[in-house]
């Protein structure tokens, strides 16, 4: 297994497969990245065995949209062959209903669904379209396969969806899904969205904490809470410029464009990988690759992060 210098394991792959979306959403940040899609399904499924090597197991799949591929039951299904522990996606939900029966049958084993709202106009306002009715049968349709979990993902945003949490919470409860509601990121938006549209979740976690039967950190996921209310889960994801985010990162990304991103809120010290990929590199040459973006990794906020420094350089355990 890989660690970084600050002595955090690398255990996921998060790999941006496209950055097309059929959404016009206003406070996306394109997971902090530029550039063109470019990777062939030979490309990540190449990536993905070289991280499987490292113990980095888990992947992600996201986007932009990335259901918006023509070819991505084709990636799916290339990535399971590599037989890793877990197969995720990110998703709008709006071509779910369609693809879902043969993401599965290709390997795909869990989705985060984004769903800003359950009222159809402001689904448009914050989405800029018209396609509530099917999100919401991908996410219905999606229960008929075994797909666990199947995880809403909320973006509060103030002044249009904040009334909307505990409609959302009985949503999730009657069909037995889990919710996160996500705090607005102050990244790829202007400081006046940000501070016209940012809510924090300070009272949405004191109802949670009182009303908990059980509270579990996952430690896994920036020691994120998720909070057990008895017939239905709810997680609050923070902004990223915390000390616990930084401090429990696990993640290494893939862009679109084929270079290893050490860390989301930077992109001054990505390591090409497509060139490499393009030249026919050895396994041990890309592995060389993987090691040089685990030693850039730092804590972004690590002013305000308790993570301590360890004395060696990432290598393989």
């Amino acid at each position: 297994m890989l660690y970084d210098k600050y002595g955090r394991p690398i255990t996921s792959l998060r790999i941006t497969v496209t950055h097309r979306c059929n959404y016009r959403c206003f406070y996306c940040h394109m997971e902090g990245e530029e550039g063109e899609e470019v990777l062939t399904i030979d490309d990540i499924m190449r990536l993905v065995k070289i991280g499987k090597k490292l113990e980095i197991d888990k992947v992600k799949l996201t986007g932009g949209e990335p259901l918006i591929r023509h070819d991505i039951v084709d990636i799916v299904k290339a990535i399971s062959d590599v037989k890793v522990a877990d197969l995720a996606m990110t998703t709008n939900g709006s071509l779910l209903e369609g693809l879902v029966a043969k993401l599965v049958e290709s390997g795909l084993k869990r989705i985060n669904v984004s769903l800003p709202s359950l009222k159809s106009e402001v689904f448009e306002k914050i989405t800029g379209v018209k396609m509530l009715d099917k999100v919401i049968s991908g996410i219905l349709k999606s229960k008929d396969y075994n797909l666990k979990p199947i995880k809403l993902n909320m973006v509060l945003l103030k002044g249009l969806n904040n009334d909307e949490v505990w409609e959302m919470i009985d949503f999730a409860r009657k069909h037995d899904l889990i919710l996160q509601i996500i705090e607005l990121e102050p990244l790829g938006i202007s400081n006046e969205l940000y501070r016209e549209y940012h809510m924090p979740l300070n009272d949405i976690e004191k109802w949670l904490e009182e009303r908990s039967v059980k509270i579990e950190e996952r430690k896994s996921m920036h020691k994120r809470k998720q909070y057990d209310l008895g017939d239905v889960r709810v997680e609050l994801v923070r902004a990223v410029d915390n000390p616990e985010f930084c401090m429990h990162c696990t993640r290494l990304r893939v862009t679109a464009d084929g270079k290893l991103k050490p860390c989301l809120m930077r992109n001054d010290n990505l390591i090409d990988v497509l060139r490499a990929l393009r030249k026919r590199a050895s396994d041990e040459e890309l592995i060389e690759l993987f090691i040089r973006a685990i030693n850039a990794r730092e804590p972004y906020f690590k002013n305000s992060c308790r993570v301590e420094r360890a004395s060696v350089r990432a290598k393989i355990c």
